[in-house]
This record gives C-alpha cells, structure tokens and sequence, in this order.
C-alpha cells in the first residue's frame, strides 16, 4: 500500500536544530561568522599536517592535535562528512555534538568526543604559518585562519 505525502507529513514529529555558529579570525587580522546546521570544521591547506590545541569551555583539552583536521558535528550533520571520517552517527533529539579528528596523526588512536549541545569549542591553531588552515562552516570556508 502506496502512502501518500500528506499522510507521511502527519506522522512526522518535530525536532529542534541547534546551529553551531563559527567565529574564525584570520590571519589578516579579519573576523569572519557563520553559521552552520551539518558541522564545523577545521581542514590543512597543504601537505603539513595541521597542529591544534583544543579548548571546550574555555578548558585546554587537547594541548597538540596533529592531524588533516578536526570537525564539529551536530546530530543533523552527524551522518554526513562525520560518518565518512568514522565519527559516530547521532540521534536528532540527542541535543550533543561530535568533535571528530579527520586522519589523526597524534594522538594516533584518539576517536573524538561526545559534547553537549551547549558546549564551547575554540580551536588554537599551533604553527599557523607553516601550516595553514582553513575554517568551513556548511558551505561558507574561510582560509588562512589563525584561530577558530
């Protein structure tokens, strides 16, 4: 039995999205926001691996991530390019993000973390002008960041 779209519309439940806005500064000097429904994340713009000290709430967390980058994913983006760099799939009601590494060098086994929505992460990038790096939110990048 073929369901209609209105009936299918009917069933549906409501669910809250949390954005995660960006702030990212640059190396110019320059502040750039945006806002992002599927995740946040830092990604190297050359063959040097990127180096990142993480904060969440204004706590150091990570004092040296060596990787290609780090992202921040909301339940909505959480099955997209989070999945595909194995980061965990979230419920859309879960109300928590994922902090996913993307190709960790060091610390080579460290899968990530589960957040609260609330939480606030700001990344510090560590030799950024040997390696740069560039901020995406959704489909707004920003290069040549210098802190995130």
């Amino acid at each position: 039995m073929k369901t209609t779209l209105m009936e299918r519309l009917q069933r549906t439940t409501e669910v809250i999205l949390h954005p995660l806005r960006m702030t990212a500064l640059t190396a110019d000097g320059s502040r750039r926001e945006a806002l992002a429904v599927n995740e946040v994340s830092m990604l190297r713009q050359t063959r040097q691996a990127a180096k990142i000290k993480i904060y969440i709430n204004e706590r150091e967390r990570m004092s040296e991530l060596v990787c290609d980058g780090v992202l921040v994913a909301t339940p909505a983006g959480s099955s997209a390019y989070n999945l595909s760099v194995h980061g965990p799939v979230l419920p859309l009601k879960s109300n928590v993000l994922a902090l996913t590494p993307i190709s960790a060098f060091r610390p080579r086994r460290w899968r990530g973390a589960i957040l609260p929505h609330t939480a606030i992460v700001r990344f510090v990038l560590l030799e950024a002008d040997k390696r740069p790096v560039s901020a995406v939110a959704d489909r707004t990048e920003v290069r040549d960041v210098e802190r995130g």
